[in-house]
């Protein structure tokens, strides 16, 4: 009885504090849906406490002056663009490397994966320059572009662990029936990778679509290849800050992102747990 109730006790204490933690985690988006039906006075009157009249007045005009579909466009656009990129070159990637294991493959796997160390704010004058004089600044497929060098990394690693996970049996029975190496990738293993590439794209989309500072970089000086977050953020100023705006832009930049992610999540853990056993 005792070992019972000490479970049951440590259980409790487990959900108590795992609420805690989400609950300070759902407190500022709370806080930014809240204040995006308010009018400016109430924001800066009572920023923290329910909206007395709630108006969505503010979703359309925020609509209205950034445009919205086009600039949702922009981002469906750019995602695209990164995710296949990512998906494609990584899982590739990961199973050339897997499968030729020697000493050059190893020496490119390292390479490949190194990248996840080096902090983005070092190198980002650097990159910058680069794209100007390649031309791809300002250009919405130039900045999807850049997704894959700074996606692929992290998810040939999760491409790499998983694919150990099947078994060269299949890779030997496709070549003896005559299949090349891009055909058994593309029609025996890619098949197989469905949930941990679900899993990549679900991550790389919530990232590429609420990112700031590279479009930022690349794209704000044009007003035809912004992104939602960078529209939103015009409603920020120096000497005024428009905060019912804003705060209604911000949600509708990154609600798209939200329902990819409460539709895909359960793909996050299968994919993860999958690439974690091996064997």
């Amino acid at each position: 009885m005792r070992r019972k109730t000490r479970q049951r006790l440590s259980h409790v204490i487990l959900v108590v504090i795992l609420t805690v933690i989400a609950l300070l985690y759902i407190y500022p988006v709370a806080l930014m849906f809240m204040n995006s039906v308010k009018p400016f006075g109430e924001v800066i009157a009572t920023p923290v406490s329910l909206p007395k009249k709630p108006t969505f007045g503010n979703y359309l005009y925020v609509g209205e002056k950034i445009q919205y579909f086009r600039l949702l466009w922009n981002n469906v656009m750019i995602t695209v663009i990164g995710i296949v990129g990512i998906v494609f070159f990584s899982s590739l990637s990961a199973y050339i490397c897997d499968r030729r294991r020697t000493r050059y493959t190893k020496f490119i796997y390292t390479l490949l994966i190194t990248p996840m160390l080096i902090p983005f704010q070092t190198i980002m004058i650097t990159l910058l320059k680069a794209m100007n004089i390649i031309h791809l600044n300002n250009s919405r497929v130039g900045l999807g572009i850049q997704y894959w060098g700074f996606g692929i990394p992290m998810a040939t690693f999760i491409f790499y662990n998983f694919m150990a996970t099947i078994p060269r049996d299949l890779d030997e029975a496709a070549t003896v029936d005559g299949a090349t190496t891009w055909q058994t990738y593309r029609m025996v293993i890619f098949p197989l990778l469905k949930s941990v590439t679900v899993t990549v794209i679900v991550l790389d989309v919530m990232w590429i679509w609420n990112d700031f500072l590279l479009p930022l970089l690349m794209v704000n000086s044009n007003n035809k290849t912004k992104t939602l977050v960078l529209a939103a953020y015009t409603f920020v100023g120096q000497m005024n800050t428009q905060w019912q705006y804003a705060m209604a832009g911000m949600v509708m930049a990154v609600f798209p992102s939200i329902l990819v992610f409460i539709f895909l999540q359960k793909y996050i853990v299968e994919g993860v747990v999958a690439g974690a056993v091996k064997g």
